[in-house]
């Protein structure tokens, strides 16, 4: 019997239109957008829906958007169960709330939150990130070690093998981006990002971010959870706190998160929420699992 695996996408995964057509064709959708908006206080299916794309790629509503739509679908799936779950950066707190460790309204009280901390972080200690492809973590560690003694660099998405994201100052990653197009990287590419997330330049949003989480009730997950920080299950509410704090400074591991869950006999892999970009990372990762996703409502259709 196969190991099923929910897996949640993070920031760079939204588009415009995403979830619409979920929520034109469940009531039950439509009545969790309605109390999403309650507890946001805005209208957050208006940018989802329509855009403009410049307004849904700020943090502060990606993050909330991204959470909605995977939620959404979780409510819509009534014939699968998994056992496992993990997501990528903002995904983990979609994990955490398909595992029941965090109900919908805190989930999204949260992200919301969190985008708005990491936001704010960005202006205060303004920062970027940067795609490094075709090149292995040690070397790159290292080049990010000696790059500049009074910068910020760091590796901080592991997402497949030999694709990198590092994440610092400006100078920092710039100069590290340099070093490793020398050092034969096949793609070096800057992102357009509102902070250096998952580097210590998110400090001030830990700060923000502290009083939030010890006022939230998590528990301990009912399905098997991996944390980006560790790449390994959380096994209870307080580990949960610790970790979605350390989280925002520290790298995301996600091949390794991937390998761990083949290693503990996961064989199914299943995307939910926006594009597809942890299905093109599993590819990467591992060759013998079974990979799918689900996006659109009618992708529910292919599963009942």
């Amino acid at each position: 019997m196969s190991k099923i695996a929910f897996v949640f996408p993070g920031q760079g995964s939204q588009y415009v239109g995403m979830a619409k057509d979920i929520v034109e064709n469940s009531s039950s959708a439509r009545l969790m957008i309605e109390e999403a908006e309650d507890i946001l206080n805005f209208s957050i299916s208006k940018i989802m829906f329509d855009g403009p794309i410049e307004e849904l790629k700020l943090t502060s509503i990606t993050q909330p958007a991204l959470f909605l739509h995977s939620a959404l679908l979780l409510n819509e799936i009534k014939n699968i169960q998994p056992t496992y779950t993990a997501g990528h950066s903002l995904g983990e707190y979609t994990a955490l709330y398909a595992g029941k460790s965090l109900s919908f309204s805190d989930a999204l009280k949260l992200v919301r939150k969190r985008g708005e901390a990491m936001l704010a972080a960005g202006t205060e200690l303004p920062g970027t990130m940067a795609a490094i492809i075709g090149m292995e973590a040690e070397p790159l560690e290292e080049i990010c070690n000696k790059t500049l003694a009074d910068e910020v660099v760091q590796c901080a998405n592991f997402n497949s093998p030999g694709q990198i994201v590092i994440s610092g100052s400006l100078p920092g990653v710039r100069k590290a981006m340099e070093l490793a197009k020398e050092n034969g990287a096949k793609l070096v590419k800057e992102l357009v990002v509102s902070g250096a997330f998952h580097s210590p330049l998110m400090v001030p949003a830990v700060n923000v971010f502290k009083e939030a989480l010890q006022k939230t009730i998590t528990k301990t997950p009912e399905l098997k959870t991996y944390a980006n920080v560790t790449a390994e299950q959380v096994t209870t509410g307080d580990e949960v706190k610790e970790l979605l704090l350390r989280q925002l400074t520290a790298p995301v591991k996600w091949e390794q998160t991937v390998k761990n869950m083949v290693r503990d006999e996961m064989d199914e892999f299943i995307e939910i929420g926006s594009g597809k970009v942890l299905q093109g990372l599993i590819k990467r990762i591992s060759r013998d699992v079974k990979i799918s996703g689900i996006d659109k409502f009618e992708d529910l259709t292919k599963i009942s």
